[in-house]
């Protein structure tokens, strides 16, 4: 089987003079295990392996994939991205990046993991449910576990002298567990991600989904009114993944980010320090290289509450006459880059989430919303989602809530942000946040 460079090389050596060529090689092996019921309901595993060519020549881009080509059948791809960029539009913003010597991020890779015994797979997915149905008398069942993981290579190489490749790991749970009493079910989620499985914080997951679940049973619907809120870490992120639709430059130079017109303003308190870095060692999205070959960075995209930058990839970034900030994503070989974070999170702070419980008085800790992607306008920032709780008393939770609804808008819950925790969380979409304390929104029940 040809090395992925070697692929790479094959597909832009017939370039001419007057392209820019690219071409992007990809292939991963994943497995994922899902059980219940004290068996294993789902194992799949899959393989993917492939090229794309992206071709820039006058201004016209032209783009053509194939699924595991031989290096006869990547070099033949040139001609068909040539063919479709007979058709396109010239776009003085169509072209390739300038070469450069990423660094590479040791840990990345886990050879543990290519030689991980499926059998341990299997056990894990099992022991996700049996730690979940004993951690709490209310939780017999679950609704979801599951155990996944991914090996990953990427290779790229362009007429421009770009020639990066790497490797990667990642695995991760997540359950959803069910508690019952009286007639009344309530969901408690969790979620790990790790580079290993020796990593993978799997036991404190399953804990984690049953108390989420059981501290919901009992809960009344709360009265309105306007009041401190503690967000837990997989709300905040929930709202993180719409906001950062907003910094993507592609949606900003589309005109749907309502922070288009908004550059050096203020979005939020001085608590608010929102960062995107491809290079935590540790972080679900990171990466050496960005999937156009441009070396990922630190973006501080909002400081002490002001905004200061937008997501960049090559095309973004001539349009807007920047630079790239590493941020070119693609959804697999068979497309062209657009933008997307890497890890995006809001800065910690110094406290405890018990020290934030501390300082909300009497008001509410919301552990789940709903209708977050649904219900949150990208363009003008509203949003109003349903949310489940508890009830701050005395600095600790108390009684549980339920069909609440939150209703504001994005830079108005920034601004509301009083302290974050210590406790920054990333969950999917490489996304995290600490505890945030809200001095003041309006929650709305009877």
């Amino acid at each position: 089987m040809a090395d992925l460079l070697d692929l790479c090389r094959a597909a832009i050596a017939g370039a001419t003079d007057r392209e820019e060529v690219e071409a992007y090689a990809e292939e991963s092996r994943s497995t994922s295990i899902e059980a219940r019921g004290g068996v294993v309901q789902k194992l799949a595993g899959s393989e993917s392996r492939g090229v794309g060519v992206r071709l820039v020549v006058e201004g016209r881009l032209g783009y053509a994939w194939a699924a595991d080509p031989d290096p006869a059948e990547a070099a033949s791809l040139l001609e068909r991205a040539r063919e479709n960029a007979r058709h396109a539009t010239p776009d003085e913003a169509n072209g390739l990046p300038s070469p450069a010597d990423p660094t590479e991020l040791p840990g990345l890779f886990r050879g543990s993991m290519a030689s991980l015994d499926p059998e341990r797979k299997v056990r894990l997915a099992l022991d996700l449910e049996r730690v979940a149905v004993s951690t709490d008398p209310s939780v017999t069942k679950v609704e979801e576990v599951r155990y996944g993981d991914a090996i990953s290579r990427v290779a790229l190489a362009s007429t421009r002298g770009v020639a990066a490749e790497y490797a990667r790991t990642d695995c991760w749970c997540l359950v959803a567990a069910l508690a019952e009493r009286d007639g009344e079910t309530q969901s408690g989620y969790s979620f790990r991600v790790a580079r290993e499985v020796d990593d993978l914080e799997w036991q404190e997951a399953a804990a984690e989904g049953a108390i989420r679940g059981a501290r919901l049973l009992g809960g009344r619907k709360p009265r309105t009114e306007r009041i401190p809120v503690v967000l837990d870490p997989w709300a905040a992120s929930s709202f993180l993944g719409v906001l950062s639709r907003t910094l993507s430059a592609e949606e900003v130079q589309k005109g749907r980010s309502m922070m288009a017109e908004r550059m050096g303003e203020t979005v939020g308190s001085e608590v608010v320090t929102l960062i995107d870095d491809g290079r935590l060692p540790e972080g679900p999205g990171s990466a050496p290289f960005d999937d156009e070959g441009v070396p990922t960075s630190r973006t501080p995209l909002i400081e002490r509450g002001v905004l200061r930058a937008f997501l960049h990839n090559s095309e973004t970034a001539r349009r807007a006459d920047a630079r790239s900030t590493g941020n070119a994503r693609r959804g697999s070989y068979r497309g062209g880059p657009g933008v997307a974070p890497t890890n995006l999170f809001l800065e910690a702070g110094a406290e405890d989430p018990e020290a934030l419980l501390q300082r909300a008085g009497g008001g509410v800790y919301v552990q789940d919303v709903t209708g977050v992607h649904s219900g949150a306008n990208p363009v003008s920032g509203d949003f109003s989602v349903g949310a489940t709780g508890l009830r701050i008393e005395n600095g600790i939770l108390g009684e549980p809530l339920r069909e609440m609804t939150i209703a504001s808008t994005l830079v108005e819950m920034l601004t509301a942000v009083r302290a974050a925790g210590n406790d920054l969380r990333f969950f999917g979409g490489s996304v995290g946040s600490p505890t945030l304390l809200l001095g003041e929104m309006t929650v709305a029940g009877t």
